[in-house]
C-alpha cells in the first residue's frame, strides 16, 4: 500500500481502500483489496432544487484496481477492473483529507509549538517550511489542535 500510495501521490492521485476481505481459514472466502482513486474537491449537487440527505460523500474516479496475494509471501498482484479514465488530472492535492493529515513528527511539532503559544498560522508556515510536499491547510491544523486539546481534557467539558 505504501508503494501504491507513494506512486499515486507523485501522479496527483490519492488511493483509498474501498473494500477488503481476508480469508482467515474460510474456504469460501478469498483475500482481496479493492482500491480506488479519490478526487479532490467538494461534492456538487446535480439538481440544486433537491435537498440531499448525505453531504459527506466522496468523489471517485471510475478507474479501480483489485489486489490479490500471490503465494504465501508478501507479494501481491494488481489488476485493473475498470481501465478507462476520462477526467483531467489534478495539479494540486491541497485540501484533501488524507493527504493533509499530519504525520507523527508534525503532530509533535504542533503540540510543542502550541504549548509555546505560537499562532496557528505560524505553526502552518513552519510545517510547510520543514516539508516542501506538505499540503496541510489551516482548517486541518485547527482540527489537529482541537483533537489534542480534547485528549488533554479527557472526559471533562471545557467549563469543568
Amino acid at each position: 500500500m505504501e508503494l501504491v500510495r507513494r506512486v499515486s501521490f507523485q501522479l496527483g492521485f490519492v488511493v483509498v481502500i474501498v473494500r477488503s476481505d481476508t480469508a482467515k481459514g474460510r474456504q469460501c472466502r478469498k483475500t482481496f483489496v479493492l482500491l480506488d482513486f479519490e478526487k479532490v474537491g467538494k461534492y456538487r449537487k446535480y439538481n440544486p432544487d433537491v435537498e440531499t440527505s448525505v453531504t459527506s460523500t466522496r468523489k471517485y474516479y471510475p478507474f479501480k484496481l483489485q489486489g490479490k496475494p500471490v503465494g504465501k509471501g508478501e507479494s501481491w498482484v494488481l489488476k485493473a477492473l475498470c481501465g478507462t479514465y476520462n477526467h483531467d488530472l489534478t495539479f494540486s492535492l491541497v485540501g484533501h483529507p488524507y493527504v493533509g493529515t499530519l504525520k507523527p513528527y508534525e503532530h509533535v511539532m504542533l503540540v510543542d509549538m502550541k504549548k509555546s503559544l505560537v499562532k496557528l498560522m505560524n505553526i502552518l508556515l513552519t510545517l510547510k517550511e520543514n516539508n516542501k510536499h506538505n499540503v496541510t491547510t489551516i482548517e486541518q491544523v485547527y482540527s489537529a489542535r482541537y483533537a489534542y486539546k480534547r485528549s488533554v481534557r479527557g472526559p471533562r467539558i471545557e467549563l469543568q
